[in-house]
């Protein structure tokens, strides 16, 4: 597809916004202080893959030579260059926040980071025997002779780098480096009085580094931490063994070349200029660092007992509406579809419903699909147990997804030793559909109970991902998602649908069918309207059709939490178009279409975002809303978001985002009016209940 440069925001660009909105709520003092940190650890977090996967990427795409430009017209040395430049900035304002703002008031409560100087007697003796007795006999120096004998070092992991003087009768610096690996040294909490004190295990190195090296004049010793590629792509030819391959990747991931250097900005010349020569890295790869490296590590702090008044309230989801707890999940879809939004209602029904049917002897067959899971699943541990009580289970294990593909491993040998029929995903794409349907007989014959979602099937993340749950027994749904899984587990095409839409094929079409049917009616000078929420807005051809659709005069409202290559305002082009990003306490992530439509509302729900790779390269799904009940929940969900004049940030022209500065008479947080709306329901349901009195019929 042909595209003009000036229509669209370079994606890379549109991702570090993002990434500043984050940072916004660490710089943010209505923020509880351990919230801040934890946002300052997420940025951090975040920027590691960033550099893992976007700018591995663009380093590859310059190691083969290729020539091609992005939407926005930029090649990869070109988007290489200004993302550095946007980086640089970035991490400046990071340690601005956090040395200036943030530590400080941890001091004031207690958490406080000593450095070796500030040392009582007592942490200096209690330092002392720790290094005697668990840091000297776990941490190992290794002297680099020559480039080809440095080691191997972990990414992501701190690194001590020490220079020595020059041996006798030699002018060369000599170098060493000692690495932590996995090590848990890097936080070491000191005694204290009724305080939580802690020294860096880098520091306590610089402190006693002369012990490792006995007799030498020692120049200096600064911590250092590397990033390394991880765009790394599994071999999918015919005849392979996917998950050997998997395996593979992840050991190639060990040793792949180096994409970043951050290190403190207590580096000599000489040092800098080695580990650069040694690691291949330019001077914008290079992040000089004014405090400790790995901001991600922070998240440990926040999560320190006794921080509570320092924190947002605990939240509990809560008991969604038509869905009794001691209520059978099959009589409860029975009774009518279903509509949940997460955390706010409790995922416990999903997990419900997959371990009901694992022990319901009525039900023949369990058919869902995995792409991220925690670490102790209830989920997989009810697939098991359906499998070993003879039920027939087949689950979709997607062994691709970035950075979960050790636990997608191990998760997907231990469900076949349980009897599960796994499929490792589909050849050439990735499987992030979100979906499960349990076969269940009854006097009627067999009936299809299916739950749709826009997030993983992880109940870890559903209580700090905003997503949406959809369970129902509409009997074109459930025959549709039996032919889905029929189509992607076997070797038959992708078929029309009676009702759902899939990627790679139908999806994108009926997206931009949709899109017309606004555009059509607006022509037409009739009410035509969409509203929608997301992650990202990246391909060309949904973005032109929206840009089509509000000249024709159609009013477009989007909540994209992160990337977005569209240009909103712009006279003459999207001035008919508003976009909203909300950085809050939940992560924003379900996905979620309404379109007018004639009055005749088409919502829909979808595990897919507006993405070349959703709509291209992955299996996905697009599902769409059928009660009416459920359909207006969605719409007034989608309303919430847009009327947010707190944590919203309205997406400019250019790119950049603009901070909300709400009247206090009348601030609007729509996470927070989600909460209430939860909170209320519920207890208009215990109400109404208690209320009604149900006559006990004799024996």
């Amino acid at each position: 597809m042909k595209v003009k440069p000036e229509l669209f925001v370079n994606r890379e660009l549109s991702w570090l916004e993002f990434n500043q909105r984050v940072m916004d709520e660490a710089a943010d003092t209505t923020v509880p202080l351990l919230e801040r940190l934890r946002f300052l650890a997420i940025t951090a977090s975040n920027l590691d893959e960033f550099f893992m996967v976007r700018v591995g990427s663009l380093r590859t795409a310059i190691r083969r030579g290729d020539p091609g430009v992005d939407p926005s017209g930029l090649n990869a040395n070109e988007q290489l260059q200004a993302v550095s430049e946007r980086i640089h900035r970035m991490v400046e304002d990071m340690y601005r926040i956090y040395l200036e703002q943030v530590e400080p008031e941890l001091t004031r409560i207690g958490i406080k980071r000593r450095h070796v100087t500030e040392f009582t007697q007592q942490q200096s003796d209690f330092v002392e025997q720790l290094f005697e007795e668990q840091i000297s006999a776990i941490l190992t120096p290794i002297a680099i002779h020559n480039p080809d004998s440095f080691p191997l070092l972990m990414g992501r992991t701190i690194n001590v780098a020490v220079q020595l003087a020059p041996a006798a009768n030699e002018e060369a610096f000599r170098f060493a480096v000692i690495p932590f690996g996995q090590s848990d040294l890097r936080f070491l909490t000191l005694p204290s009085d009724g305080t939580h004190e802690f020294v860096l295990g880098e520091d306590v190195i610089a402190l006693l580094v002369q012990r490792f090296f006995p007799g030498e004049q020692i120049v200096s010793t600064v911590p250092f931490r590397i990033t390394r590629n991880a765009d790394l792509s599994v071999r999918e030819e015919d005849g392979t063994d996917l998950l050997a391959e998997m395996e593979d990747v992840l050991e190639e991931r060990k040793d792949s070349f180096c994409v970043r250097l951050e290190i403190s900005d207590q580096v000599t010349m000489p040092m800098l200029t080695f580990l650069k020569k040694l690691l291949k890295v330019r001077s914008r790869d290079v992040y000089v660092l004014p405090g400790p490296a790995g901001f991600g590590d922070l998240m440990r702090l926040a999560d320190l007992p006794g921080g509570e008044q320092y924190v947002y309230p605990r939240w509990k989801p809560r008991t969604p509406v038509g869905i009794d707890p001691g209520q059978s999940m099959f009589e409860a879809i029975s009774q009518g579809d279903k509509l949940l939004y997460h955390p706010y209602q409790s995922f416990d029904p999903v997990i419900r419903l997959i371990e009901e049917a694992a022990a319901d002897p009525d039900v023949v067959a369990i058919k869902q699909t995995l792409y991220r899971t925690s670490r102790n699943s209830p989920i997989v541990a009810a697939l098991k147990r359906a499998a070993e009580h003879g039920k027939n289970v087949t689950v979709i294990v997607e062994l691709k997804a970035r950075f979960d593909e050790a636990r997608n491993i191990e998760w997907a040998k231990q469900l076949e030793l349980a009897g599960v029929q796994v499929i490792y995903g589909v050849r050439g794409l990735k499987t992030h559909a979100k979906a499960c349907v349990v076969v269940r007989r009854e006097p009627q014959g067999f009936r299809r109970y299916c739950h749709f979602g826009t997030g993983n099937y992880n109940e870890a993340t559903a209580g700090l991902y905003t997503d949406v749950s959809y369970f129902t027994a509409n009997e074109e749904l459930g025959q549709d998602v039996i032919s889905w899984f029929n189509a992607t587990t076997g070797f038959s095409q992708l078929q029309q649908f009676q009702q759902i839409d899939s990627a790679p094929i139908g999806l994108r079409e009926r997206l931009l069918e949709l899109i017309e049917f606004e555009t059509s009616r607006a022509r037409n000078n009739l009410e035509a309207e969409i509203n929608a929420k997301f992650n990202s807005l990246v391909d060309p051809g949904i973005i032109k059709a929206l840009y089509t659709a509000s000249k024709a005069g159609v009013k477009i409202r989007l909540n994209v939490r992160g990337i977005c290559c569209l240009r909103p305002g712009v006279a003459g082009l999207s001035e008919n178009i508003e976009v909203i990003s909300i950085i809050d306490r939940f992560l924003e992530h379900a996905r979620v279409f309404h379109f007018l439509h004639g009055g005749d509302d088409q919502v829909l729900i979808s595990s897919a975002d507006i993405m070349p790779r959703n709509l291209d390269r992955r299996v996905e799904l697009l599902v769409p809303i059928l009660d009416d009940d459920c359909k207006q929940i969605a719409i007034e969900l989608l309303e919430n978001c847009m009327r947010d004049t707190v944590k919203a940030r309205r997406i400019l022209p250019d790119g950049s985002y603009e901070k909300p500065s709400p009247d206090p008479d009348t601030a609007y947080r729509s996470q927070q009016e989600s909460q209430r709306l939860a909170i209320e329901a519920e207890e208009s349901a215990f109400e109404a209940k208690r209320r009604m009195f149900v006559p006990l019929e004799p024996n």
